[in-house]
């Protein structure tokens, strides 16, 4: 059974529905009509361009393409995970980076080749959207990690210097913080796991029943994503607020304040 196609004229309809949340937040004094139709604008130019480049992707299938266009991706996120934590990119895009990539490429790679096994392990139809929705989440939860702990820290700095002053090395003085972060960064992920299939019908086990596949296909794939987006964000987590420890103080352990953004 195939999906059936939604036409132009049912998607003018669908564009339509928006005028509904726009007319109720115009009533109680929320003009925000322009941040509106800019972000639905955005959203169909980039979904539009993305579909054409990812049917043109599954294709021709090759390799370098594949890799490139995750390459691509992987940059993108590294720079809007420290956008969003207020952070300078030129002194953590490169531990950032370190750290998303080697998380997203380690458990994409566990659940192509040795989970799902394709002909070929760079296949498109795989890789791309699986490591596409690994790394979305697993940005989300660098975003809170990131943004937790370097709050907290700059908001208990008295604490944290009187640890430093009763002789704690620097990791001892930043761990409870450390920890804190970490817990907010994957507590929504165990939320949704635990919820999931009573609360929600999760995005991908939809698509692939609205795609004609039989339930419990879709599945075993949403349980083998879970657990590629929970281990990924784990170790992303770990991994890049490891690395920024090394760059975000200087030799007497004091924050740099020139690595953070600016509000």
């Amino acid at each position: 059974m195939e999906t059936l196609d939604i036409k132009l004229p049912q998607m003018a309809l669908l564009y339509g529905l928006c005028a509904l949340p726009w007319l109720l937040l115009w009533f109680i004094g929320l003009r925000l009509s322009r941040d509106i139709g800019i972000s639905i604008l955005r959203m169909t130019i980039q979904l539009a361009l993305v579909g054409i480049y990812l049917k043109t992707l599954f294709d021709l299938n090759h390799p370098w393409l594949n890799g490139l266009w995750i390459l691509v991706m992987l940059i993108v996120a590294d720079l809007s995970i420290l956008k969003r934590a207020g952070l300078k990119a030129r002194y953590f895009a490169l531990a950032t980076f370190t750290a998303i990539a080697s998380s997203i490429l380690f458990t994409t790679a566990y659940l192509v080749i040795l989970v799902i096994q394709p002909p070929h392990f760079y296949d498109a139809r795989y890789i791309v959207p699986l490591a596409g929705m690994i790394l979305g989440n697993c940005l989300q939860g660098n975003v809170i990690a990131l943004e937790r702990f370097y709050s907290a820290l700059r908001s208990n700095v008295n604490e944290y210097e009187t640890f430093l002053m009763l002789g704690a090395t620097r990791w001892e003085a930043v761990r409870p913080y450390y920890r804190e972060a970490i817990k907010a960064a994957i507590n929504p992920t165990i939320a949704s796991m635990s919820t999931m299939g009573l609360v929600s019908l999760p995005g991908m086990m939809t698509g692939q029943i609205l795609g004609g596949s039989e339930p419990w296909l879709a599945v075993k794939y949403q349980l083998a994503i879970m657990i590629c987006i929970f281990t990924s964000s784990v170790l992303a987590s770990i991994i890049n607020l490891k690395f920024s420890l090394t760059i975000a103080f200087n030799a007497f352990d004091v924050l740099r304040e020139e690595v953070i953004r600016k509000p």
